[in-house]
């Protein structure tokens, strides 16, 4: 049996990084003048770079320091899709997984959506706090002409209004979940397009699939299990073969 992991927000939760929509989520928490779901695009970044850079940051990198918790571990070895951007999963030790919305770790080239770019690794030290604004617009080589084209820096994350492409793995990621012949679907909302197009291939090909979060999304599929519970609990139920 080949067994896929798709995780979301609440596998990182006990390494102390907030999920997306609880009390505490990145999606309740905007910046003085607009709404998470307003900060996280790519219009945001184009139009407003210091405004989208600063929450960025404050939302998202400031957590960059934290480690893997068991649950990163107990999936070390298996076949892994994350929506996470933390990069815990690496640190845990699985050298395949794909991070299909990005890293906070990595930066690329501002370029054309589809376009094929560098994955670097983004300088963060060089940050300067006391000076936030003007140190992230310069890491990011963003000029008072705002971010142009092969020129300036962004995030390596994949925002509201982009779509999946090539460098952030998706045509890995539809090759893993054809090949599936089970999927374990972890701490997600089931609210991004990942996980839809992973369940849209389950039911297609009518393979079993478990839903493990303290408050399951119920999910149309006629081989679907839940379990109401954390992944560390998860984890610890049973042998999960």
């Amino acid at each position: 049996m080949t067994t896929l992991y798709i995780t979301g927000a609440g596998v990182s939760a006990e390494s102390g990084i907030p999920t997306f929509r609880g009390e505490d989520g990145y999606w309740t928490i905007g910046s003085r003048n607009y709404t998470p779901q307003q900060m996280a695009t790519r219009a945001m970044y184009e139009q407003n770079p210091a405004e989208f850079l600063k929450w960025y940051y404050h939302r998202f990198v400031t957590y960059r320091h934290h480690g893997p918790n068991t649950v990163h571990h107990w999936l070390a070895d298996k076949l892994l899709i994350t929506q996470n951007i933390d990069g815990l999963d690496g640190k845990a030790g699985n050298r395949g997984f794909i991070s299909i919305h990005g890293r906070i770790d990595k930066m690329t080239q501002y370029h054309v959506q589809g376009e094929e770019v560098d994955i670097e690794t983004t300088p963060w030290q060089q940050v300067d706090e006391s000076n936030l604004t003007e140190s992230l617009l310069e890491l990011f080589k963003i000029s008072s002409k705002g971010p142009e084209l092969n020129v300036s820096l962004k995030p390596f994350v994949l925002l509201f209004d982009e779509f999946y492409t090539d460098l952030y793995g998706i045509n890995r990621a539809q090759q893993r979940m054809w090949d599936a012949t089970k999927m374990v679907f972890m701490g997600t909302s089931f609210s991004v397009n990942i996980t839809q197009m992973a369940l849209d291939i389950a039911r297609h090909k009518d393979i079993p699939v478990e839903v493990v979060d303290p408050e399951p999304t119920h999910i149309l599929h006629s081989h679907v299990q839940y379990f109401p519970m954390t992944a560390k609990e998860y984890i610890e139920y049973g042998d999960h073969t």
